[in-house]
């Protein structure tokens, strides 16, 4: 059963602005470092669009990764301290991994790298004195370039023939405290997304370029979020796919502030695994 046949008219929901990307001629770079003379950080302008946020947990058993593009599951997890980095290799990435292969049915899974991400209001990203800060931009964390590429870089001479067979990016994302009420995380239902919804955007670093997507409006996008995730429960991203015979390739995603969340909230604190899915021949 699809979102088309579910009665998501009916669904709970709230409004949130989610921050487009505002369309432009070049294509958009955003410098992980100090960039070059004369060069600006980012030559991206986002633009926010007010939309409709559906509560997803009423129809979470008619939602696909291969469609939707994401899933809502239910995840006890042993890890007693997520900021623990021997408890994350040695616990988390394993039951991590066979989450992932138990959902989707992948021969093998791979950990490749996690981010933890902390609020701290009035903090912006990516400070060396700081934890991550919640994405604030609509954005797919991988392109239909960028996908092999990463696949290249962490498996090596492996890497072409793992490449032969079907194989996927899935991001596993986790509150750490909950319920989370801060900055929730809000998908994009993969069907209402068009493929030229979708610009690929450069993210330099010091010793490569990277490449995802950044995400221009369009009125017909339908938003779903998890209200009060608790701390045993994931989502499932889809951020690339190989396959193409019609599933789903990408999910266009980001926080965004609920209108609802109480002023005494306690900040977002989160915490993604990416993980490579090969499959079978």
């Amino acid at each position: 059963m699809s979102l088309q046949n579910a009665a998501i008219d009916r669904l709970s929901h709230v409004e949130g602005v989610v921050n487009y990307l505002k369309r432009m001629a070049e294509k958009p770079r955003t410098y992980r470092f100090d960039p070059p003379p004369g060069e600006l950080h980012s030559n991206v302008v986002y633009e926010p669009h007010c939309v409709m946020i559906r509560d997803m947990r009423p129809i979470a058993e008619h939602i696909s990764l291969d469609r939707e593009g994401f899933a809502l599951v239910t995840h006890p997890s042993a890890v007693t301290d997520f900021y623990d980095e021997d408890q994350l290799r040695d616990v988390y990435y394993p039951e991590a991994e066979h989450l992932v292969a138990s959902v989707t049915g992948a021969s093998r899974v791979v950990v490749f790298d996690h981010t933890v991400r902390r609020r701290i209001p009035g903090k912006p990203d990516r400070l060396r004195s700081a934890p991550r800060q919640p994405s604030i931009r609509i954005h797919n964390d991988y392109s239909a370039k960028s996908g092999p590429q990463r696949v290249r870089d962490i498996m090596g001479d492996k890497a072409e023939e793992l490449m032969r067979r079907r194989f996927a990016i899935i991001n596993v994302w986790r509150a750490i405290r909950g319920p989370l009420r801060d900055n929730p995380l809000a998908v994009c239902d993969a069907t209402s997304v068009r493929p030229d919804d979708l610009v690929a955007a450069d993210i330099i670093y010091p010793d490569r370029t990277g490449e995802d997507y950044c995400v221009t409006y369009r009125e017909s996008h339908r938003w779903f979020y998890a209200p009060d995730m608790r701390t045993d429960e994931v989502l499932l991203l889809k951020c690339y796919d190989s396959a193409l015979d019609g599933r789903t390739r990408f999910l266009p995603h980001t926080s965004f502030t609920a209108p609802s969340a109480p002023a005494d909230v306690l900040p977002r604190e989160s915490i993604e695994l990416r993980t490579f899915v090969f499959y079978a021949p």
